[in-house]
């Protein structure tokens, strides 16, 4: 027996209006910059930087297991509760709030809810991959935060990533975990050819070029969510190949709604048809499958050799 995947209707999937929550987003992404480098700056390095992601789980986002020395923290916003906890492994908890602050004022909390359970720190406290950027212990300037929308971002968030998982799990090739990159604010999978690729032009605000051109050192097809922002004024899903084959952005792409963005250099559906279909699941992985099926097509992949439909039914 093959297991049958697992399906959701619209109720599942929560309004993302942009314009009502665009000045939470940019606070939220801040934050969860501050976490993000705290990982960065204690797990060993692991290929594409897959060692700084958070990660989705029951009641938010969070950086799994940290090593300090012997110890571990595990930093998590909870969207249920409203608050950053700050977990260590000798039992100890800690947290800061979410609610309407300063960048520089969560950065403050956040080094003292550490610094209680015995935990420093020390980032490059200038955010990543945005550009005229303010360090986080100066930014004054972003403080917006509506709790509501944090917390329908992440209901979101829950259901791509059980479609995305669904998706990575039929391919046997390379490729990377679901994982939300809090330098460009999007939840991620990726699926690698195996063929070498040209280095990677770098170029990206606050992000050393090095590690761009080692997170693009091989061929990918590579798709991911985010809620706005950054070349769209809505909540979109995208899809992109590196290196972009010649004719990848003439293939022919589902649903309908689903387009070719000259200026992202990337398909874009947009959240609102996917939340709206009567099967999100079917509408969101039937964007997937055309999008990498694109970059086969055009980039010469051996597909019998990457994939597969499901595995064995274990229960």
């Amino acid at each position: 027996m093959l297991r049958k995947p697992n399906r959701s209707v619209s109720r599942d999937w929560p309004e993302l209006p942009y314009g009502e929550w665009s000045e939470t987003i940019a606070t939220l992404h801040l934050w969860t910059q501050i976490v993000g480098k705290i990982r960065l700056s204690r797990m060993p390095w692991t290929n594409h930087s897959w060692h700084v992601p958070l990660y989705v789980n029951s009641r938010g986002l969070t950086t799994g297991p940290i090593p300090f020395d012997a110890r571990t923290v595990d930093l998590q916003f909870d969207f249920v509760d409203q608050r950053l906890l700050v977990d260590s492994n000798d039992g100890r908890r800690t947290s800061v709030h979410l609610k309407p602050r300063s960048v520089s004022d969560f950065y403050e909390g956040v080094t003292a809810a550490m610094a209680e359970l015995d935990f420093s720190f020390n980032i490059n406290r200038l955010p990543s991959e945005i550009a005229d950027a303010i360090p986080f212990d100066e930014d004054t300037t972003h403080e917006t935060y509506d709790a509501g929308y944090a917390a329908q971002f992440w209901q979101a968030l829950v259901q791509v990533d059980r479609v995305f998982k669904e998706f990575r799990a039929r391919f046997i090739g390379k490729s990377s975990p679901v994982h939300f990159f809090w330098g460009s604010f999007d939840l991620a999978v990726t699926r690698f050819s195996g063929a070498e690729a040209p280095p990677h032009p770098g170029g990206v605000p606050n992000f050393p070029d090095w590690v761009a051109r080692e997170a693009y050192s091989h061929a990918v097809s590579s798709a991911g969510f985010w809620p706005g922002g950054g070349g769209t004024d809505f909540a979109a899903f995208y899809s992109y190949a590196y290196p972009a084959p010649e004719g990848f952005s003439d293939q022919p792409v589902k649903p309908a709604a689903a387009t070719w963005s000259p200026d992202l250099g990337e398909f874009i559906l947009p959240y609102d048809d996917v939340r709206k279909a009567v099967s999100p699941d079917e509408v969101l992985l039937e964007f997937l499958e055309s999008t990498y099926a694109a970059a086969c097509r055009t980039g010469d992949w051996k597909r019998s050799e990457l994939e597969r439909e499901f595995g064995p039914d274990k229960s």
